[in-house]
């Protein structure tokens, strides 16, 4: 069944848009993460249905804060889940047909295709809830932006980011970064993907500023399937390239990857190592990936079966207990000349593609995360060989997650023998793809 868009043009919204209220709902209710939420879509909703699902879905999170604002104003007491995400979907659409949605009749379409589904999803007197609200919310979501200086709590409501966040970034990096920062995280992500072939990539796929990095374009989700399957291309923002190409493997190196699932880094190492050795001699080097035991272990083994010319080993162990035990019973190395820690971390760099982060953040969360990260560090520094490089990694924009357990490390007795010989930043507002710090220690 298809419904014209707030663009006009016919697209599959019923299926979808009632899907997308079924998950919005259950986010409401739980706040499950939106990935696990949208891998449960119900499997007779086709490709493009699927797609506008998540377009949806990720548009109501990424704006939850503007709407829910707006809506609290409107209304006294909160409906029932399936009435709100109603109301937030349609607000979403609302933001999406841009400053003149009376144009064209869009608020009544929009505003229509609201009432109509909250019918089915709650009660016919909601519906009408639903048409008096929406109507009145139209108006309310298209005010100007805030001044380029506003507080903490003006920028955090416009830009949907907690107030705690937006006032610890200004703390952090100021007026003249944040900003620019927020209006990143507003921004849809675009996909991009890693060429592994030896080929060249098919024409539709767009050059970017980075060696090996394409843009995917919409609409060609049916020739990037088989690429995918065949290996040629692996889905990646560019940011992920700086831990590793600071890593500078060499052909014939054993390398390992701590905290490697679901393992794309793992197998940005294999390539480069096989490209490094001259295309997949029998002495282009070693990737062993190390991570917990868990579910991300099947995803991190399909990934390292994809890599070809170069030797890999799945190393399943805890890494604050020792790996050790594990390494000798695999007969691999106990020390390593090149090893990456990229550690779990905010994802404060990755907000356009983890749209869900920044209302699961706590304030302790830092603070938490960068405790563990040292953790994580001390362990892997004692699996450098003499004279190696250790490379520590994140994909948060936080100092004390970054420069803060760097430092640390190094007024430790582990970090002792180590010294800094390189570190890059990402700011995605300056470099254009996903936020990340990366370290490059070398072991005396």
């Amino acid at each position: 069944m298809t419904t014209k868009g707030v663009t006009g043009k016919a697209m599959p919204t019923a299926g979808a848009w009632m899907a997308a209220a079924g998950v919005i709902a259950r986010w409401l209710d739980q706040r499950e993460r939106v990935d696990e939420l949208l891998a449960g879509l119900p499997r007779g909703l086709s490709t493009a249905e699927r797609a506008r699902c998540q377009h949806l879905v990720f548009g109501v999170i990424r704006h939850f804060g503007r709407i829910d604002g707006e809506l609290s104003r409107l209304i006294a007491h909160p409906p029932r889940f399936s009435t709100r995400a109603a109301l937030l979907l349609a607000g979403f659409e609302l933001l999406e047909a841009g400053p003149n949605p009376a144009e064209d009749g869009l608020i009544a379409r929009i505003v229509h295709h609201a009432v109509e589904r909250t019918k089915e999803l709650s009660s016919p007197a909601e519906a009408r809830m639903v048409n008096a609200v929406v109507r009145k919310l139209a108006g309310r979501l298209v005010a100007p932006p805030p001044p380029k200086v506003a507080p903490a709590g003006t920028l955090a409501e416009f830009f949907s980011h907690p107030e705690w966040l937006v006032a610890r970034w200004l703390r952090h990096f100021g007026a003249a970064a944040t900003r620019p920062l927020l209006e990143w995280n507003q921004q849809p992500a675009p996909v991009h993907a890693r060429w592994r072939a030896d080929g060249a990539p098919p024409e539709w796929m767009k050059i970017t500023a980075w060696s090996g990095f394409y843009e995917i374009p919409a609409g060609r989700w049916a020739e990037v399937e088989p690429l995918l399957k065949s290996g040629a291309i692996y889905l990646q923002d560019p940011g992920t390239r700086l831990a590793v190409e600071l890593l500078g493997v060499q052909p014939g190196e054993d390398v390992l990857d701590v905290c490697a699932a679901p393992g794309g880094k793992s197998l940005q190492l294999a390539d480069l190592l096989r490209r490094a050795a001259g295309g997949g001699t029998a002495s282009a080097g070693r990737v062993v990936a190390l991570d917990l035991p868990g579910p991300r272990i099947e995803r991190l083994k399909e990934n390292l079966a994809r890599a070809h010319g170069v030797d890999v080993a799945l190393v399943q162990c805890d890494l604050l207990r020792g790996a050790g035990p594990e390494l000798k019973e695999h007969r691999l190395p106990l020390l390593f000349p090149a090893v990456l820690l990229d550690v779990p971390c905010s994802n404060t760099g990755v907000m356009r593609h983890r749209v869900d982060v920044k209302w699961r953040l706590q304030e302790g969360d830092f603070r938490k995360h960068a405790r563990q990260q040292l953790e994580l560090l001390h362990a892997a520094a004692r699996l450098v060989a003499p004279g190696g490089r250790l490379v520590y990694s994140t994909c948060s924009l936080d100092p004390e997650e970054n420069e803060g357990v760097v430092r640390e490390f190094f007024n430790s007795r582990a970090g002792s023998p180590f010294k800094l010989e390189q570190s890059l930043l990402s700011r995605p507002w300056e470099t254009g793809h996903d936020g990340a710090g990366a370290f490059l220690l070398r072991r005396n």
